[in-house]
Parts: C-alpha cells; structure tokens; sequence
C-alpha cells in the first residue's frame, strides 16, 4: 500500500514537500482548492533568530500571500496560528496583507496567540479560537539598547497605538478595553498585561467564535460559495 504523501513513482509528493518546506499546503478537493498557512513560534523580522528557535519568517510569507491572492486556482485561506510574538513589524506587515486579500480568509488560533500574534489573527475575515487555546496581550518591547530619553516613550506610544488601532478596526473589541488589558496589572507574573482564553476572548470581541478545524473549514467553504453567488448575480 503506497504513502498516502507519494506519488505512485515513490518520490515525495507536491504537498507534502510543501509542508515540509514552508509549512503550508494548498488543499484540493471535490469543493474548492484552500491554502492553508501555519504561523508558529516567533515572526522572525530583519534579525535572524537561533537555529533552535521555531520561526515564521516574514520575508517567506509575504511574497507567499501574494501568490495566494493572485492564483486563480486557489480559492480561499485558512491560517493555523499558534504563535509567541516576534518582530512587531514584521507580524504588522504580515496582519496588513492578510487584512487587504480579496479572497475569503478564515484563521484559527490553536495553543496562543501571543502578543503580535493577536493583530494576526483577527487580520482574517473570520476569527476563530479553540476553548483551550489563549491569547496574551501586553505592552509592546524592544530589545537591545534604549535610550534613556522621552522620545522613546513616544516612540513606544506610537506603536502601541498602531497595534490597538489595527486590531480595533479587524475586531469588535473596544478600544479602551484592549488599552486596559494590555496594561493591566497582577494577572502575569512579573510582567504587565492579561491572557485571555478562548471563551473570554470571544465574548470581549476579540475572536470571532468559538470552534475547531471543522468550524473554521465549514465558514470559509460558505465563504467561497457566497463569492461565487456573488460572481455569478
């Protein structure tokens, strides 16, 4: 009986060489073709980080997306989160692209969504969270020397605030309550900010729904036949 991942010639298949690769694979069946995107471990941004490090890198799945968006083959996106922050510009940059697609995006945040992790997931047009999986939310840090100075401060106050406005506005969280729990005290042990699991996150506006692998395959499916209506009125 053959590998389920070879081709009959024996040789790896396509897919799962693309797994192996880049972590992702696009799916084809009897109902629509979906790519589906893993995001793990750190967004590694313009510094390479440790072998032994899990990474997502930016310059990867950028042009990634890109391709996704333009393959006519390809009907819609469904992105596996389970991240522990990274480069805030490069999982900003990854958030936009993902946030400006036309086609249908669904992402499910399974394990934690930390930190920039957050903007990740609600770029999708459809947030969903796992009941066990969580996300962590704090103030924005910058490793490396800091300059003792005020425009440091308003430098971090900037981000901070692209940060709050993006997930505000690909959300139905308030921002003062997303200001709040980044800044909250006495939950994280030495450390300033909240974790929300999945329940929690949903009912504060954050995540979408509740839900699993079936959930999130089921809305985008609907997603794409709703496309297709529309294309075809």
């Amino acid at each position: 009986m053959s590998d389920e991942h070879e081709r009959p010639d024996g040789a790896p298949s396509e897919n799962a060489d693309e797994i192996e690769k880049t972590g992702s694979a696009t799916l084809q069946t009897g109902h629509s073709s979906i790519h589906c995107l893993t995001i793990i471990g750190q967004i590694e941004g313009h510094q390479v980080l440790p072998p032994q490090n899990k990474t997502t890198k930016y310059e990867h799945v950028l042009p990634q997306l890109a391709a996704i968006e333009e393959t006519p083959d390809i009907d819609g996106l469904l992105i596996l989160l389970n991240t522990v922050g990274g480069d805030v510009e490069a999982g900003l940059a990854i958030a936009e692209l993902i946030s400006g697609m036309r086609k249908p995006t669904v992402s499910l945040v399974l394990g934690g969504g930390h930190s920039i992790g957050v903007p990740l997931a609600v770029s999708a047009r459809r947030c969903f969270i796992a009941p066990t999986a969580s996300m962590t939310i704090h103030p924005v840090r910058l490793s490396g020397t800091v300059i003792g100075v005020s425009q440091t401060m308003a430098y971090f106050e900037k981000i901070q605030r692209r940060i709050v406005d993006f997930v505000c506005a690909n959300s139905r969280i308030r921002p003062e309550t997303f200001r709040e729990l980044m800044l909250r005290t006495g939950e994280l042990t030495n450390d300033v900010g909240s974790v929300l699991y999945g329940r929690e996150a949903v009912e504060l506006g954050l995540c979408d729904e509740l839900g699993s692998l079936r959930d999130a395959l089921s809305c985008l499916h609907a997603m794409i036949d709703e496309e297709r209506r529309e294309e075809h009125a």
